[in-house]
């Protein structure tokens, strides 16, 4: 029996990481099929492959947003895709790695030599490599945004009191995670690019750009340069045999760290610096006209792919403001990312005969993930009807983060969900901000009773 094995990531680790797993063991089971699928999510790897499990396997189905060192499968037949494929369609993935043919021994030999010449062409580009970095600084942008939130819980003020919890709680936080959020981002975009020769100048490169005040921006730019340096580094400079250990551990760190280092200090820091002053003199000072138009646009990215790109890239923007104090973009991004699986668990109970009774039953789990601010929990929806739920959940979710800036609800926690709410000081508005999400849902849900028809096997 041909064996098959997959590996599943998403930039957070979270939803679509598991949610894929199990769409690829489900579809592998009802074709009889032999398959261990490996999970890197933001608990670690789970089902790791073994390099015998890797040769004897037929072959490799990739669905990643992120690096999962594809470089273990050199010379293997490999499906690749985006991790929200193999929730769509699994199927489809299983009978195309079926189809591959296994590689004799000197096609192996041939397409090892291949892959260690092309392991970048191979990659799925510059997206692939900023996700890499967003998925390592996650879990320090939530882990201090929720301690800054619990000091808190002392008073708004009460961190300025040397030696109380409250400042301990800020230190670790503040002081400690959020400075590591963006050399953490500039190191594993190097990382994703150069593998390990790209880390220390990325986690420099970082470092410098947040002490010259370039933000996000700059260690996304210093990531990118310590990346393709390193690279470039490791790909043409040639040295003899018994000297050619010193390339990673010496020549590469030592040239690339100086290169990004100094790019950034004389060339990218400073301009950089001012688009992020600039950016944040315009968010602090902007209407309540201009406020509500970039909740709308922040909404409806969110509810847009449901987890992908788009929903990353204004999750990204919303974290990197948090750094500069400034959080009403993230209170509006996290209320839009809860309101789609919420509605759409809203629409079930208040429209059950639309739904089938998969659907009925997807929406209680819906309805924990939205409450827990994890949009990936309407995929289910909008992969069985695109048409009808991707609109009524962009509207929906547009809605809510035009409410929520309207309102001049904060949010200085990053994640979370509803359960932030709870936490004294940590939302703003804390009242309006919850109507925001409340409106939005019945907006989805709504809209999703006026466009879905009725099911006949609901009755």
């Amino acid at each position: 029996m041909k064996k098959i094995l997959a590996v599943t990531a998403c930039p957070t680790g979270v939803a679509h990481t598991y949610m894929a797993a199990e769409s690829l063991l489900k579809a592998a089971k009802d074709k009889n099929i032999q398959i261990k699928v490996e999970t890197r999510g933001a608990v670690g790897v789970e089902n790791e492959f073994t390099d015998a499990e890797i040769a004897e396997a037929h072959a490799i189905i990739v669905a990643a947003d992120t690096d999962v060192l594809e470089g273990r499968f050199e010379g293997k037949p490999v499906v690749k895709v985006p991790v929200a494929q193999a929730i769509k369609n699994p199927n489809g993935l299983i009978e195309q790695a079926l189809a591959l043919e296994p590689a004799s021994a000197d096609a192996y030999m041939k397409q090892v030599e291949r892959s260690k010449a092309n392991r970048s062409a191979a990659r799925s580009g510059p997206y692939k490599h900023l996700m890499t970095g967003v998925s390592h600084m996650l879990p320090l942008v939530v882990a201090g945004g929720l301690l800054i939130a619990l000091s808190f819980v002392f008073g708004i003020k009460a961190f300025e009191q040397e030696g109380t919890l409250a400042a301990a709680l800020m230190s670790i936080g503040g002081g400690a995670a959020f400075a590591l959020m963006v050399p953490i981002l500039s190191g594993f975009i190097a990382f994703s690019i150069a593998e390990k020769p790209g880390l220390a100048p990325g986690l420099i490169g970082g470092m410098l750009a947040s002490q010259t005040g370039a933000g996000f921006i700059g260690g996304i730019i210093s990531g990118f340069i310590a990346g393709y340096v390193a690279k470039w580094l490791r790909d043409y400079i040639k040295m003899p045999r018994n000297l050619e250990g010193l390339k990673p551990i010496l020549l590469i760190p030592l040239i690339a760290s100086a290169v990004v280092g100094l790019l950034m200090i004389y060339v990218v820091g400073e301009p950089v610096k001012a688009i992020m002053d600039g950016l944040t003199s315009w968010l602090t000072s902007i209407g309540s006209t201009n406020a509500v138009l970039l909740g709308l646009l922040l909404g409806a990215m969110m509810a847009f792919d449901m987890g992908g790109p788009v929903n990353k890239a204004a999750y990204t923007f919303a974290v990197g403001l948090i750094a500069n104090e400034v959080y009403g973009p993230m209170a509006a991004v996290m209320a839009a990312g809860m309101t789609p699986p919420l509605g759409l668990w809203l629409a079930t109970l208040l429209a059950p005969k639309k739904f089938t009774k998969e659907e009925r039953n997807a929406g209680k789990a819906a309805s924990v993930l939205g409450l827990s601010f994890i949009t990936e929990g309407a995929i289910p929806f909008a992969a069985g009807d695109p048409f009808r739920v991707i609109p009524s959940i962009m509207v929906g979710s547009a809605v809510t983060g035009a409410l929520s800036m309207l309102f001049d609800a904060t949010l200085r926690a990053p994640h979370g969900g509803a359960f932030v709410l709870l936490i004294p000081n940590a939302v703003g508005q804390v009242g309006l901000y919850a109507l925001a999400i409340l409106i939005g849902m019945i907006v989805t849900a709504l809209m999703l009773m006026i466009l879905k028809k009725r099911m006949p096997q609901a009755d």
